[in-house]
């Protein structure tokens, strides 16, 4: 049971980091960024061709854990490069428009970075670079019977991390109290001086960048991605979301920790064959006892 609580728990990392991108554009947009799944797919394969062209440079013989680094450093800045011109393109030239439309060109959007890199790279599995990969994997430790790598060490704790560090950022910096400002009313936040066209961006920048680093752990995880990996990532992630409390940093968090937890404990006491629906199942049953997730807060109509 212990090992897939370990698993379980390293999915549900994965799961809270996407989810986060989701949380971040909602809470300030109150929209959903169906082409976030693709950033995070794009963020993998950027991972894997950075560690390959440093395998084939030879850079391998200088270090891999800095190796490692610069494949996340790349994927982080073309991943929020993709960020910010979803941001450009999709969204803002539709912000006043009615509600559908956003959504709708986010969905075009998301097709279309698919077909891209299905197109640039093949409908064949992207393998992640072996050398790296087995410098993890083959590290094991045994804790209460499980053996746990340390690349589920690494996820564990570099998703901790960062999650943390998004928390600091937005409870404690500038930018962070101007998009808690943006979240709560743009109107009123751009009368007080806040430029709203660069907190937007930003937010976009920043989930993007969350994505990125997700999308480098579970290609090094799993082994190898796709160029349709975005499409159910992005839906367990949204479902992560809309757990916890969509909107809500810390409810996103949690739904992703209990997402991962309910999938792994599932294909321990079930089967593996269902996976995909065991999280759909919890979202629901949560969204029948609390529809706004279990941080959710509840709002009230204005007159």
């Amino acid at each position: 049971m212990f090992q897939h609580i370990v698993d379980g728990t390293t999915q549900g990392a994965i799961y809270a980091l996407i989810a986060l991108g989701y949380t971040l554009v909602y809470g300030i947009l109150g929209m959903i960024n169906f082409a976030h799944g693709e950033v995070y797919m794009i963020g993998a394969y950027i991972g894997i061709i950075s560690l390959a062209v440093f395998t084939a440079t030879g850079m391998t013989l200088i270090s891999l854990p800095l190796c490692v680094f610069v494949a996340f450093l790349a994927a982080l800045f073309f991943c929020a490069a993709y960020g910010y011109t979803i941001e450009k393109t999709a969204y803002r030239p539709l912000r006043q428009a009615h509600i559908l439309a956003p959504l709708i060109s986010a969905i075009g959007m998301s097709t279309f970075l698919q077909n891209y890199v299905m197109l640039a790279h093949g409908k064949d599995k992207f393998d992640f670079p072996g050398i790296f990969r087995a410098a993890f994997i083959n590290n094991t430790v045994q804790i209460s019977g499980a053996r746990v790598n340390y690349l589920e060490i690494f996820i564990i704790a570099a998703s901790l991390v960062t999650m943390l560090c998004l928390h600091l950022m937005i409870r404690y910096t500038r930018i962070g109290k101007a998009m808690r400002a943006t979240a709560q009313d743009k109107k009123m936040a751009g009368l007080v001086g806040i430029n709203i066209n660069r907190v937007i961006p930003f937010t976009f920048i920043v989930g993007s960048a969350l994505a990125a680093i997700a999308g480098v752990m579970v290609s090094m995880y799993v082994g190898a991605t796709k160029f349709d990996d975005g499409y159910m990532a992005g839906m367990k992630a949204f479902t992560a979301a809309v757990l916890g409390g969509i909107g809500n940093i810390t409810g996103t968090m949690l739904g992703g920790f209990i997402l991962g937890l309910a999938e792994s404990m599932g294909i321990w006491l079930i089967s593996s064959d269902y996976k995909d629906a065991y999280s759909f199942i919890l979202l629901l049953i949560v969204l029948i006892v609390r529809p706004r997730g279990l941080l959710g807060e509840q709002v009230s109509d204005r007159a």
